[in-house]
């Protein structure tokens, strides 16, 4: 069943990539339906023309911000009003805050203290602050990367081009070969042992995989029931309220139930759903 949720998208064009567009409308899409789309900027800088094309496909709205002082973003200040404006009107159910600026942190505070859902998008040089004060944090330079091997995959490769053949040369006088020296092989490094220390992910700056491991065993105690199974739709909600900025493809999975089999924690079990709707996934710790 389609979420009917309304969101209000809000953009930082003076901080956000156009080519990010696409992700950042597919992303809310999964949450809701963007009912306001408001992108925030000084249009007299050439460095926003790109953003033309985009805003005319999109039917995303331009709010001019001139900037008073140089070096200073006064498109902040009218981003932050319009929210508090659309957020007093109750017509939405949540805010999608697009920027890697941590100047929005008290914002999306706010919004989740009037019961506003926060989505926050942007890249891995977020500040934390910005992320924790979310609900839900996604890496749109991330979400690039998982899909730009799908797309080179559905792309025909090209033929080689055909070499020309070298010109025949006359045979020259053959020097006896030195013997190949032997260096000394490099003996592999002993397998680490697992500490628990923070392991980067792919994600860059992303939460770690260790992180998310501790927090998995945590959550699985904490939640199982008498013979320590646990539904896999608590784990993933759970954890995403931990950790606003956890997405499985930060890892390079599409799905929950994959990633959860990969860090090699659970035994994983399926059982069928009452009226044959579907199969519902459980885990164990092991």
């Amino acid at each position: 069943m389609p979420n009917d949720n309304k969101f209000a998208v809000l953009i930082d064009a003076e901080n956000i990539s156009d080519k990010y567009i696409k992700i950042i409308l597919d992303e809310i899409s999964n949450d809701g339906v963007a009912t306001y789309k408001r992108i925030y900027g000084d249009w007299t800088n050439p460095a926003l023309a790109s953003w033309k094309k985009v805003l005319l496909d999109n039917s995303i709205i331009p709010i001019q911000q001139y900037s008073y002082t140089a070096g200073k973003n006064a498109s902040d200040s009218a981003m932050i009003i319009d929210a508090m404006d659309i957020l007093y009107t109750g017509q939405v159910d949540g805010f999608c805050l697009v920027s890697s600026d941590s100047d929005f942190t008290r914002l999306a505070a706010r919004l989740r203290e009037g019961g506003m859902l926060v989505v926050g998008m942007g890249e891995r040089k977020t500040p934390k602050s910005f992320i924790s004060a979310c609900n839900r944090f996604k890496y749109l330079d991330i979400l690039a990367t998982s899909e730009a091997p799908q797309k080179a995959s559905k792309q025909e490769k090209p033929e080689p081009a055909e070499q020309p053949r070298p010109a025949r040369q006359k045979p020259q006088k053959q020097e006896k070969p030195e013997p190949p020296r032997q260096e000394p092989q490099k003996q592999p490094d002993p397998p680490r042992e697992e500490s628990g220390k923070e392991e980067p992910s792919k994600g860059g700056d992303a939460i770690g995989l260790a992180t998310i491991k501790k927090a998995l065993k945590a959550i699985a105690r904490e939640n199982s029931d008498e013979d320590g199974w646990v539904f896999i739709g608590t784990i993933g909600n759970l954890l995403v309220k931990r950790y606003p900025d956890f997405d499985v493809r930060n890892f390079g999975f599409s799905k929950l139930t994959p990633f959860l089999e990969s860090v090699g924690l659970f035994d994983i079990k399926s059982v069928r759903a009452p009226d044959n709707a579907g199969k519902l996934i459980y885990v164990k710790l092991r």
